[in-house]
């Protein structure tokens, strides 16, 4: 297969597809490089140069305590991806498992599953946040099991969806009248033919786990204080808006860029992997 018909070649051909990818690279390699871009430590206090407006110096300025704002920010892209990436790997994993099980299994089990996805969805993303900080400390790991439980039902219902269609095909039938075990079936024709939606979803949902970290923050359940985030910094600017308008975009600007560079990515990979869609958009 040459390359323009692969997976990559097709995306490559989409605008919006090559517009997202170079806008999550930049962010993936600035925070990879985060600690080389810094042009300052970003917990560096500086309290006599406090507000302080963009310069050579501090291009996006500094916080209430004299701390660069352009540090903090590009520090503060690692956290969102750690927390986006760990999140939606654990929750996609869990609704995947269940969500196949709930699709292929019986009846009874059916119904369980799908009673857990819905006792999990009726818990408000902040309300259970608000909760966990209570009995839990602050940390990243607080954020992850929040994200994590408030969003795998998600995950677990469009695998479920996806297997329950499946398993009425013909050639799902054919391989029960030749001996399959459910296993093989599952993972050998279930499994390959449901991660094209599914990472349509990921790719979709990414944006929005970040988002759920720096609400956390900003809400101060999430990150210890003094933690480079976005959400922090959003926070910092909300408090002192009347000082400076710097903090605001600081931790405003990448959220939007993050949203933006995976909806696109989402969007293209929809019409790539699944075509039928093209016309409903």
């Amino acid at each position: 297969m040459s390359f323009r018909y692969t997976l990559a070649g097709r995306l490559l051909r989409d605008p919006l597809a090559v517009l997202g990818l170079s806008i999550i690279v930049l962010l993936v390699l600035s925070a990879l490089f985060a600690d080389h871009l810094s042009p300052h430590a970003y917990a560096e206090l500086n309290i006599a140069n406090r507000f302080a407006s963009p310069s050579l110096e501090h291009w996006l300025g500094t916080d209430n305590l004299g701390r660069d704002t352009l540090s903090r920010v590009l520090q503060g892209g690692r956290i969102a991806l750690l927390v986006g990436i760990l999140s939606v790997v654990i929750a996609g994993g869990i609704g995947l498992l269940l969500g196949t099980l709930a699709g292929f299994g019986p009846r009874w089990l059916d119904n369980t599953i799908l009673f857990l996805f819905d006792t999990m969805r009726a818990y408000p993303t902040i309300i259970l946040a608000l909760a966990l900080a209570t009995l839990m400390p602050r940390g990243l790991s607080t954020v992850i099991i929040v994200v994590v439980l408030t969003s795998f039902s998600e995950y677990g219902r469009v695998a479920r969806t996806q297997t329950q269609s499946l398993r009425e095909h013909e050639f799902i039938a054919a391989e029960r009248a030749l001996g399959a075990s459910s296993i093989r079936i599952i993972l050998r024709h279930i499994l390959p033919n449901i991660l094209g939606p599914f990472f349509i979803l990921v790719a979709i949902n990414l944006p929005v786990v970040i988002t759920i970290e720096a609400g956390m923050s900003f809400l101060g359940v999430g990150v210890p204080p003094g933690t480079p985030s976005w959400g922090s910094t959003l926070k910092d600017g909300f408090d002192h808006i009347r000082t400076t308008p710097w903090l605001i975009l600081g931790g405003g600007i990448p959220l939007i860029l993050v949203t933006i560079g995976f909806t696109f990515l989402g969007e293209a990979l929809r019409d790539v992997l699944d075509p039928k869609l093209r016309g409903e958009r």
